[in-house]
This record gives structure tokens, sequence and C-alpha cells, in this order.
């Protein structure tokens, strides 16, 4: 029988969703219609809840924590990356254009990439013990082509990535509306719903669960380069 409450008190945890569209503010954008719905659920149960839009923002290129070091003259991701390493959750959503992430995402990849080398207070990797998911729009194919780009590179620099992580929304292929244009049936798209609230809810849940971290037996760079090599056995010395 399906609960009516949460099992768990979220209040504590926090998230942070970085949409990747490409329209400046304050121009409407369909990515953050879809943004609204998770984000409205995880403030809902006491989550604290903030919304970057990247283009905002004036990113340098690069794989560096702070491209200023490294011959920029201005960089704001050292600022985003602070509200990065204060959250729990991390929503990474965008538009699809020619069938891939826009310009934008891939930019925020290669900048939290280039935070993947730190270590946390644990001497893990430092996004260890937190969580990742991503929102996906447009009106063209391809939402699980880019969710599959995101959710690798999440997992691959150390973010937990929890059962349907990902949910989008496409209109009919080629020119056509938007998901919040009207007519859409994007706010009203009954599996769109379902899927963002099932995403929602997953990386609640599993933030909660990693709310103490990942254990730190097993993954740690010092422990490897110290020499212990944590049952791992060469087969050729078998």
């Amino acid at each position: 029988m399906p609960m009516t409450e949460p099992e768990h008190d979220f209040t504590g945890l926090r998230a942070l969703f970085i949409n990747c569209t490409l329209k400046r503010s304050p121009e409407p954008s369909n990515t953050q219609g879809l943004i609204d719905i998770s984000a409205s659920i995880m403030a809902k149960h006491g989550v604290a809840v903030q919304v970057v839009r990247a283009i905002d923002h004036d990113i340098a290129t690069g794989v560096w924590p702070d491209m200023r070091e490294h011959g920029w003259a201005t960089d704001d991701w050292p600022a985003i990356f602070e509200k990065v390493l204060a959250a729990n959750i991390l929503v990474l959503a965008g538009p699809i254009w020619l069938g891939d992430n826009s310009s934008v995402m891939k930019r925020v990849h290669e900048r939290l990439y280039g935070g993947s080398h730190l270590l946390n207070d644990a001497g893990q990797y430092l996004y260890y013990g937190r969580v990742g998911g991503c929102l996906i729009t447009g009106n063209e194919d391809g939402v699980k082509h880019c969710a599959q780009n995101v959710l690798y590179t999440l997992q691959h620099i150390g973010y937990t990535i929890p059962p349907q992580a990902d949910a989008g929304w496409i209109g009919e292929a080629g020119p056509g509306p938007s998901y919040l244009d009207p007519g859409s049936g994007g706010p009203e798209n009954d599996f769109t719903n379902r899927n963002t609230t099932f995403m929602t809810w997953n990386l609640l849940h599993m933030a909660w669960m990693l709310r103490d971290g990942i254990p730190a037996y097993g993954n740690l760079r010092s422990g490897w380069d110290a020499g212990c090599r944590y049952d791992f056995a060469n087969p050729e010395y078998r």
C-alpha cells in the first residue's frame, strides 16, 4: 500500500540546479519550467534549493577550478563551485541542440571535471557522497542520449547516481512548440511528470542515505599511493 508521507526527514539537505539553457535572464527558459517541478517538491520537504542559470555568468573555458590562475581575466565559476560544494544534490538541466547537450552544459561538465582531482575531508575524491541527476528539454529527439552523457559525467567524477535519475520532455520532431509554449502539452504530460517526480524522490532518498558520506575504505588515493591494495591481487603474481 503506498505511503502517504515520506519515510525520512529531508530537512538540512541542500540541492543545486544548474540550468544550462542558451537564454539569458529574464528570457523565459523551457528548461526552467521542468526544474521548477522538481525544485518545488524538494522545497516542500525542507530542502534548501538554489538555481543557477549558467549563461548569466562569465564562466571561463577550461578544466581548472579557477581559470584566473591560468590566464583568464575573469571567471565566475569559483563562486558557482562553492554552491556545488555546499549541495548534497546536483541536478544539471538543459536543452537539446543538434541531438546533443548544449554548449553551456558541456562547459559546466568541463568545469566540474576541473575539481575532480581535489579531495574531501576523508581523503576521497571531492564529489564522493553527493548525488546527481539531470533534466532535459527540447523539440527534437535526444533525451536519452543527452541524459546518458550527463549521468556518465557525474558518476565518473564521483557523484552517486540513484535509480531513474533523469527525466525530460520533447515535442514532435522538427520545428514545433517548446515545453512552456501554449498548447505544447508539456506541463500536462503524465510521462514527464511521473519521471520528474520519481527522479526527485530518488535523489532525495539517496542523498538522505549518503548524508554521512561513502565509507572511505577501498577508495583512498593516498592509501593506494602508500602501497595499500585493498584486496587487489595482480594475477601475474598468483
